[in-house]
């Protein structure tokens, strides 16, 4: 056949690709033959609206890799077509390149052990949701139908792990986790997990460690620029060894036959991963193109999710010190007044005011008084580890204790007075009240802040220059 003239005559961006398979039945090089006048001035032609190739010259026959970097999910699906003669179509946004890709591929005839099939693409720097949409009856209901659940969740976490366990029966694999990463703390963890009865594979909180969230970010290079990894045969994991043998080498370890992976990327941040392993290879497409469709949803879930953490966060935290505000304080304790909070038993209250904070604004100013508050703040939060602190005011906090006793209150507050030594002008009047339950908590409040007030009468007497 002639091929210039074949795909000459056709109009969108179009070349012939070459497959080569071997005596075991595994595919070696894959060829760009030639292609149309679209498709090569799309490689030798510069133009701000198509992706950059690794080269701007054309040569007929040549390894793919010529023009675009290792990429399993292209080599399979050339496999596909040009071998199994099966056509394949799909939408995909890879990593390396900003723009969108619709893909068909055609089979044509084979030649000895050298098989060939058409490559059209027509690229947008814009996802078309009707593309992303045109997937399998059976998969865009089963994906639509599972992350429905997200859209009405109360319970997040909850709705996730019933997600993720809906997935992994989608795809019929032995195990599907979300992995969530911190850049910031270089910190990973795993949002939900579903592990089928048989699989024998270890729960992801195991793997765990400080050194994991290192492992995770050569993930990014050993996908290569592709939306994602899947590692289904001889072929796959010679790459994935060569790629990343420290990765190889643990997969092995722990038995994996087949692993897909996906980043959950919503813009240019990436959230983490989400991965299936040991499934069957023969559904491999179905398993692509069920989490192409699925991470679009769970990565935008997950976003607003940690937006909305984050929107909470910031309206409860005092931004100088790091403790909760005094909104948060007050919502806590009305919350215990009212029965609308859990009671508790064993109940602290602390008072802990500032001294000298005036003066230290006075001579130095705001800014050394920020720094004195960030201090007291840092002296209560080594004292009082897993306890509620609270910012009530201007120098003000509020320690609320659950499940302790009056001596362990007690000497607390002999803690911080011993600690406050050691950080410059940081000195608190303390007073405290203990109650078995939260049933009287506006008694017990009065009571901390009687015994507080005393004892920052106390303390004007031996230092008088601090008085208001």
């Amino acid at each position: 056949m002639n091929f210039k003239s074949f795909v000459d005559m056709i109009d969108v961006m179009t070349c012939i690709l070459s497959v080569e398979t071997k005596e075991d039945g595994s595919y070696g090089e894959i060829r760009i033959v030639n292609g149309n006048p679209s498709y090569i001035a799309s490689i030798e032609v510069p133009n701000p609206e198509l992706p950059q190739m690794i080269t701007s010259k054309f040569i007929p026959n040549s390894l793919y890799q010529k023009y675009i970097p290792k990429d399993l999910n292209f080599e399979d699906f050339c496999y596909r077509c040009a071998v199994l003669k099966q056509p394949m179509h799909t939408y995909v946004h890879p990593e390396r390149f900003d723009f969108w890709f619709n893909l068909y591929m055609i089979p044509l005839q084979s030649v000895g052990n050298i098989h060939y099939c058409t490559y059209s693409q027509i690229i947008s720097r814009n996802a078309d949701s009707e593309q992303m949409s045109n997937t399998s009856a059976s998969t865009a209901s089963a994906v639509l139908n599972t992350c429905i659940k997200l859209r009405g969740a109360t319970n997040f976490q909850h709705t996730m792990d019933e997600v993720i366990s809906d997935i992994r029966k989608i795809i019929d694999a032995q195990s599907c986790v979300v992995l969530l990463t911190d850049h910031e703390t270089r910190s990973c963890s795993v949002l939900g997990e579903s592990r089928n009865e048989y699989s024998m594979l270890p729960s992801m909180n195991r793997l765990l460690d400080d050194k994991f969230y290192d492992l995770t970010a050569s993930w990014k290079d050993t996908i290569g620029g592709s939306n994602g990894l899947i590692i289904k045969n001889s072929n796959d994991w010679q790459y994935l060894k060569e790629k990343n043998p420290a990765w190889y080498e643990s997969l092995k370890k722990e038995h994996v036959e087949s692993l897909v992976l996906f980043p959950l990327d919503v813009g240019s941040e990436n959230l983490g991963y989400i991965w299936a392993c040991n499934f069957d290879i023969n559904n491999t497409v179905k398993i692509k193109e069920t989490l192409e469709l699925t991470i679009y949803f769970v990565a935008s879930e997950i976003a607003n999710h940690k937006l909305l953490e984050r929107l909470k966060r910031l309206s409860s935290i005092d931004m100088l010190t790091g403790v909760l505000n005094r909104n948060e304080m007050n919502n806590r304790i009305d919350g215990l007044r009212t029965g609308a909070s859990p009671a508790l038993k064993g109940v602290g209250i602390i008072f802990a005011d500032l001294n000298g904070l005036k003066k230290v604004n006075d001579n130095g100013g705001h800014t050394a008084g920020d720094l004195l508050l960030k201090n007291a703040a840092i002296v209560l939060q080594n004292v009082f580890i897993g306890d509620e602190i609270y910012r009530a005011g201007g120098d003000e906090f509020m320690v609320l204790l659950s499940y302790t006793s009056e001596d362990e209150i007690i000497e607390k507050c002999k803690r911080v007075r011993s600690l406050s030594k050691q950080y410059k002008d940081v000195s608190f009047a303390l007073g405290y009240s203990y109650q078995n339950n939260s049933s009287d908590i506006t008694e017990a409040l009065k009571l901390a802040d009687q015994r507080m007030y005393a004892d920052r009468e106390e303390f004007y007497k031996t230092h008088p220059e601090f008085r208001r």
